[in-house]
């Protein structure tokens, strides 16, 4: 982002030794930075809800909804294509980018509606990830649980390995801050999912139980257990 500042000040480019003179900017971690970003960037809204384009800015991270039937969908690709061209231009106006590297297109809808859409030429994808979630085509959510489940049953490897060394007060807390908090993660998402779907987040919460009590007790208990020492969850015992 290039911002005027007061006066001039020098800079120094990552891998360069020397400085030069800039007349805008704002400095890396700077605490106005982030206001001033989006101060910055608040006409581009105007400029996305005018094309009638459902939107969502956070940082400097831009989200455009458009729905339509299948039968519309070429006229509504050539509506979006023209509107990100706008959105393209207003960005070069105003020295900032689009980063065509981080740019994703996906379609999201019934099986049947998708499989009424056919263009090649469209690149699309299957799944993207909105604010550390990932969406899939059909709102199934199978690529965020295994990603979820792979993250945990790491961490819950390491966690049998130093758990000899600790009480239960801290295993339970190391529990709760790095496993539980990436099942609780926007878990509202996974109501009414198949339960196929919620065995293998709740098969995740078993070994965790197990990990934490090294007792033999039922996996009710050790699950009680966790959740009365301050852990949260809302999927099903």
């Amino acid at each position: 982002m290039v911002l005027p500042t007061l006066g001039s000040r020098k800079a120094k480019e990552q891998n360069r030794t020397s400085f030069y003179t800039s007349s805008c900017g704002v400095p890396q971690g700077s605490v106005l930075g982030h206001l001033l970003f989006v101060m910055y960037t608040s006409p581009l809204s105007t400029l996305i809800s005018s094309l009638s384009l459902n939107h969502h800015l956070y940082a400097d991270d831009i989200q455009l909804f458009f729905s339509f039937c299948p039968p519309n969908f070429d006229s509504s690709i050539t509506h979006l294509q023209n509107a990100l061209q706008q959105i393209s231009s207003w960005m070069t106006a105003n020295l900032l980018t689009l980063n065509p590297s981080k740019t994703e297109f996906i379609l999201i809808g019934l099986k049947k509606q998708l499989d009424k859409i056919h263009n090649s030429s469209l690149n699309t994808t299957h799944s993207a990830r909105n604010l550390g979630f990932i969406f899939d085509e059909h709102l199934s959510y199978s690529d965020e649980i295994s990603a979820i489940s792979k993250a945990c049953y790491y961490h819950i490897r390491q966690l049998r390995c130093i758990r000899p060394y600790l009480d239960s007060t801290t295993a339970c807390t190391i529990a709760t801050s790095i496993v539980h908090s990436k099942l609780d993660y926007c878990n509202s998402l996974y109501c009414n999912l198949p339960k196929s779907q919620i065995t293998g987040l709740q098969l995740i919460q078993n070994s965790l139980a197990r990990a934490v009590v090294i007792k033999l007790n039922p996996v009710t208990s050790l699950l009680s257990y966790a959740f009365f020492t301050g852990s949260e969850s809302a999927l099903p015992m």
